[in-house]
C-alpha cells in the first residue's frame, strides 16, 4: 500500500532542496516522511523536527535508555517508519545494543534490561497505550529516576508520539533503512577485506 499523499521528489525552495540533497547523500535515499510530509509544509516544520533530534542530546538519560523508550512507543503505536528508523540508528551507531533492541518485546523478563529500564518502559508503554499512568507505575519510576530524568522520559514519549502520528496519519510505513544500512555495511566490509588482501599481496 502506498502513502495517502503522493511523494514529492522535486521540492520547492532552496532549503528543502538542500535538505533533500544532504539526506540523500547520507542515507542513499530521501526518507518518505520528508517526501510526503515535510515537502508540503513550511520549512519551519522541518527545522522543528531537526531541533527535536538535537534536544535529545540534552537529555540526562543514557542514550541507550532513550532509544529503547522511543522504540517502545513506536512499537506500541505500530509506527513502522519509526521502528525501522530506531533500528537503523542502533545498527549504524550502537551495534552492540542490537540484541537488547531485539529483546524489547520481552523486556519485563529479559536479563538484558535493568530494573530502571523496565520501570521506564512500563511507564512509557502505559502512557502511550492508555493515555494515563497509574500511581503505582509512577511510584516505581521515582525509585530509579530523579525529577529531571522523569521529565526527559515524558519528553521522549510525547515527541515520539508526534512522530508516530505524523507517519501513521499519512500512511508512511517502513522506509527500508535497516536493509540499506546492512547492505552498506556489507559493502564496506567487502571493500575492507579486498583492501586487506591487496595489501597482503603487495608485501
Amino acid at each position: 500500500m502506498g502513502t495517502y499523499l503522493p511523494p514529492i521528489d522535486k521540492p520547492r525552495g532552496v532549503y528543502l532542496k538542500l535538505a533533500f540533497f544532504f539526506v540523500r547523500r547520507q542515507f542513499g535515499k530521501v526518507m518518505m516522511s520528508m517526501r510526503v510530509f515535510a515537502a508540503r509544509m513550511p520549512t519551519a516544520f522541518m527545522s522543528y523536527y531537526y531541533k527535536m533530534s538535537k534536544l535529545d542530546k540534552k537529555l540526562q538519560l543514557p542514550s541507550q535508555t532513550a532509544v529503547l523508550i522511543r522504540e517502545q512507543v513506536a512499537t506500541t503505536n505500530m509506527c513502522l517508519f519509526c521502528m525501522d528508523a530506531a533500528r537503523w540508528y542502533v545498527i549504524t551507531r550502537e551495534p552492540g545494543d542490537l540484541a537488547r533492541l531485539d529483546a524489547l518485546p520481552d523486556y519485563q523478563t529479559s536479563p538484558l534490561f535493568t530494573d530502571a529500564q523496565r520501570a521506564a518502559l512500563d511507564y512509557a508503554t502505559e502512557l502511550t497505550r492508555d493515555k494515563q499512568v497509574q500511581p503505582a507505575t509512577f511510584a516505581r519510576l521515582t525509585r530509579h529516576y530523579n525529577e529531571r530524568e522523569i521529565c526527559d522520559i515524558v519528553w521522549l514519549v510525547a515527541s515520539e508520539h508526534l512522530n508516530n502520528m505524523t507517519n501513521i496519519g499519512l500512511g508512511i510505513g517502513s522506509d527500508g533503512l535497516c536493509e540499506l544500512a546492512q547492505r552498506t555495511g556489507k559493502a564496506a566490509k567487502a571493500r575492507s577485506d579486498a583492501a586487506g588482501k591487496n595489501a597482503t599481496v603487495s608485501r
